[in-house]
């Protein structure tokens, strides 16, 4: 089921130090709607989805959230890691380099620490595919946000592909949802009726 080809979806190559937008992205490493909770959100929902197709739908796109986790993590490294303590000092990195220096911590951009809060995993397969379609909005919304922040075409590019992918997972989800609500044999225990 796993493959891991230790290479990035997308390459990233950040030729210019710039913690300030670090600190933008870091939210989503492990942000409220970054990626680390998206991955889990998908990966643990898939195990009661009766569905084969939609829970392979989960596995798949919980599996690629951890490809954008590494990529996230890639793009903060590369942003931090000739930062001289200056430059780190002078910007929102500055308390979270106290903590973490610059290794790669789930956190926002607030600096509020990861929690598993920040993801649902309701076990009702309709409530649960609702939660995803919102996920992947607010995601790219996020990815929309730090495009608007930066102006290194470094970081737009791996930006803009992630945000593409949000829009992609939308739409498999939509299609998941439709998958459920349309299937006749299981609109009963979709519709919270027992079968008999």
């Amino acid at each position: 089921m796993w493959q891991y080809d230790k290479k990035l979806q997308f390459p990233i190559n950040i030729k210019n130090p710039n913690p300030t937008l670090a600190n933008y992205i870091i939210s989503q490493y492990g942000g409220p709607d970054g990626e680390l909770g998206a991955s889990m959100r998908y990966l643990s929902q898939r195990f009661s989805m009766k569905d084969d197709t939609v829970k392979a739908i989960l596995t798949d796109i919980g599996t690629e959230e951890l490809a954008h986790l590494e990529m996230v993590g890639t793009l903060v490294h590369q942003l931090t890691k000739n930062a001289t303590t200056s430059q780190i000092e002078n910007s929102p990195l500055a308390l979270y380099y106290v903590d973490h220096a610059k290794g790669v911590w789930p956190v926002s951009a607030g600096g509020q620490d990861y929690t598993s809060m920040s993801f649902a995993v309701k076990g009702d397969p309709i409530a649960d595919l609702v939660e995803d379609l919102a996920a992947e909005q607010k995601a790219r919304a996020t990815y929309d946000n730090i495009l608007k922040l930066s102006n290194d075409p470094d970081v737009n590019c791996v930006i803009a592909y992630l945000r593409e992918r949000e829009v992609v997972h939308f739409q498999r989800f939509g299609e998941a949802l439709d998958k459920i609500q349309n299937c006749i044999p299981n609109q009963k225990y979709y519709m919270g009726i027992k079968n008999n």
